[in-house]
């Protein structure tokens, strides 16, 4: 990390997406004294805050700090900065990275907040900018994840994340850089174990959300979440993802968080599929994304190529993209065969030392 920029300086930081959760990083970094650009595809979009000193579609009840600077203009914004964060949603990361990827020199460090494994390709978001950001060192691409919705970190309410790099010293730099006394970073060099943690778990808030809407109470939530961090566990360990990542905070805290929560989106979609509303109707009705959707469908085939066991998924993907009634899928899920608790398939008993049962 020594020839970045951003470890001998304080870095100028680009937020690129104006959303709820890039708006919200954006003035927190700005509240730290960071020299910080919010950029917003549409030009009506950066006028109107600019007028307003507030992003009324995203968070209405917060003011913009005077000092961060907003700008549409997207290769002046990657020029002057040495940090960049995307923050639009998973499935415009690509094409943002693209545009991004003539301003970007060796010493820019990237650091990814968008949540979702890309449809098609099934890759995590820091592989989408590895493969569109061919200048950039990969341990210069940085995971920050964790549970933490975008209107409590606006609101300044304690908050926790994950900063998670395969250099340490890329993970310390983007740590320090976002650290506050309302927002605590830790370090982490699992990228791979925090972005399945991160992005699968918004799958797990759908099927929770449903539970909610159908009526099924909190035993039948503390069962989801639990079984749920399992499936994800059991996926991540297939994909090279260390075992113990999945009991932090970008695994059972991000799961807990987005489960519960009533700013959770994807709970949102799910309680309403519960109430019996179509999805198309519950998504055209919705300001902002809700990432579990798309990574429903990610996720899913993921399973499929790497044979993992996930119901909870299967079960999910089966109520959005079949239209499986929610309760006959609970149904099948409740009278699988029986199981130890702490079951693995064989080719996975290895990577977490339990024996076989």
């Amino acid at each position: 990390m020594a020839t970045t920029e951003s470890s001998t300086s304080a870095p100028h930081i680009a937020v690129f997406g104006a959303g709820s959760w890039g708006t919200a990083l954006a003035m927190s970094l700005v509240e730290q004294g960071h020299r910080t650009t919010l950029w917003a595809r549409r030009p009506e979009a950066i006028q109107a805050m600019r007028e307003t000193r507030r992003n009324a579609p995203y968070l209405p009840k917060a003011e913009l700090p005077p000092a961060l600077r907003l700008s549409h203009d997207l290769p002046a914004v990657a020029r002057d900065h040495t940090l960049w964060v995307v923050a639009t949603p998973s499935h415009a990361v690509r094409a943002l990275a693209e545009q991004l990827a003539p301003h970007a020199a060796p010493g820019t460090v990237v650091v990814s907040v968008a949540k979702g494994i890309e449809n098609d390709t099934l890759l995590t978001m820091t592989d989408v900018l590895a493969e569109t950001l061919p200048t950039v060192p990969e341990q210069q691409l940085v995971a920050l994840y964790g549970p933490s919705h975008a209107e409590e970190v606006a609101d300044r309410r304690p908050t926790t994340l994950v900063a998670a790099a395969r250099s340490a010293a890329v993970a310390e730099v983007v740590q320090q850089v976002f650290m506050s006394p309302r927002l605590r970073v830790y370090a982490n060099d699992d990228v791979r174990g925090v972005e399945i943690g991160g992005s699968v778990k918004n799958v797990l808030a759908i099927a929770a959300g449903i539970g909610d809407g159908i009526g099924y109470g909190d035993n039948a939530k503390a069962a989801l979440i639990t079984r749920g961090i399992a499936e994800i566990q059991r996926l991540g360990i297939a994909l090279g993802a260390q075992p113990r990542t999945f009991t932090g905070l970008t695994g059972m805290g991000d799961l807990v968080v987005t489960c519960m929560s009533s700013h959770s989106r994807n709970r949102h979609v799910g309680e309403q599929i519960g109430r019996g509303h179509a999805l198309d109707d519950i998504t055209r009705n919705m300001q902002m994304v809700a990432e579990g959707i798309r990574t429903t469908e990610s996720t899913y085939q993921l399973a499929q190529r790497e044979n993992i066991e996930m119901p909870i998924t299967e079960a999910v993907h089966a109520v959005l993209f079949k239209q499986k009634d929610p309760t006959i899928a609970v149904e099948e899920l409740m009278t699988r065969s029986a199981k130890h608790e702490d079951w693995l398939p064989d080719e996975l008993q290895q990577a977490v030392g339990t024996p076989p049962q």
